[in-house]
């Protein structure tokens, strides 16, 4: 077998080398050339550590699999999660709530409740309505002239409004101009009875068609506005 694999060498090497030179290469370069075996599998210890990288991915990616993803914003609305109940349409749940928020309006306005102005304007254009004391002034669609409550959710076209009489009430901001009043505190500015006095002001829905976090992060400019 060694004599047939060292014929079989030389004859290839007689193919591209003179004689000697064949000869010269073959028991310099082949004949008594060093062989080192390399073993073909890894030690036991990095075997072992593949093994355990290998099966913790594995319990990583079963674990994901198993944890519930987070309900997109479609399936909330069509499993009706964000929907108040018809047990909780009901005005004195929301009473509460309401004088809350008046306490807040009288806080955030501060001296301007009583003079009122530009700068009680742009405090009010970022406020937070939900829980407002709110009236429908005027509004495109006769109907819905008069309906008051409290503000339950501010949406972005719309208003939802808990009546007294009539539950829960979805109103759209646009072409509808609302009406909140702040009641003014006893004594507040000093000697005088304001208790009977309250800041009015009113609310264009054309112009509030935001959702409540980007009003609060919005400017507002003065201008004109000739559908008023």
């Amino acid at each position: 077998m060694a004599s047939a694999a060292q014929k079989y060498t030389q004859d290839l090497l007689a193919r591209a080398h003179s004689p000697d030179s064949a000869n010269r290469i073959y028991s310099e370069k082949i004949q008594h050339r060093t062989l080192i075996l390399r073993p073909t599998s890894p030690p036991p210890s990095t075997v072992n550590a593949r093994v355990a990288r290998r099966k913790a991915r594995q319990e990583k990616k079963a674990q994901q699999k198993q944890r519930p993803k987070p309900l997109s914003s479609r399936e909330r609305r069509t499993l009706g999660l964000q929907d108040i109940p018809k047990d909780g349409q009901k005005y004195h749940i929301y009473e509460p709530l309401s004088q809350l928020w008046l306490g807040y309006a009288r806080e955030l306005l501060g001296n301007d409740l009583y003079t009122g102005g530009p700068g009680a304007a742009v405090k009010l254009a970022s406020a937070e309505f939900h829980g407002a004391p709110i009236q429908v002034a005027r509004s495109h669609c006769p109907s819905r002239v008069g309906i008051q409550g409290v503000v339950v959710r501010d949406r972005k076209f719309v208003l939802e409004i808990i009546t007294k009489k009539r539950g829960l009430k979805v109103v759209p901001k646009e072409g509808t101009i609302f009406r909140i009043e702040v009641p003014v505190e006893k004594n507040a500015s000093g000697g005088e009875d304001k208790a009977d006095k309250q800041f009015a002001f009113e609310v264009l829905g054309d112009q509030m068609m935001l959702r409540a976090p980007d009003r609060a992060n919005r400017k507002f400019k003065s201008h004109f506005l000739a559908n008023i």
